[in-house]
């Protein structure tokens, strides 16, 4: 199965650009709008829990660059099963049984 797969290469990865979208603007618009709250020409906002959704992630490089990898992090629990499952082995090698 290998051997047949080996030259086929993975089609590239599909990254659409938005061409109508100026981030520079919209963070300026933010501060502007930030600002005006700051000085009382504009009413409090109310708490909205997708304000804060996504600012950890936003402020740590290594996530940030896991999330635009699209990498899923190892869990804890594939760790713990991995490692057991080399006791058992290592148990098998030493004494040639399965059983304790």
């Amino acid at each position: 199965m290998g051997m047949f797969n080996s030259g086929m290469r993975k089609p590239r990865r599909f990254n659409h650009q938005y061409i109508y979208v100026n981030e520079r603007k919209e963070k300026l618009d933010k501060m502007e709008e930030q600002a005006k709250r700051d000085l009382g020409m504009l009413p409090e906002k109310e708490f909205s829990p997708e304000d804060i959704r996504g600012k950890f992630v936003e402020g740590t490089t290594h996530l940030k660059r896991r999330k635009e990898s699209g990498r899923k992090p190892v869990h804890l629990g594939v760790i713990l099963v991995i490692i057991v499952l080399l006791i058992l082995l290592w148990h098998y090698l030493q004494t040639g049984s399965w059983s304790w």
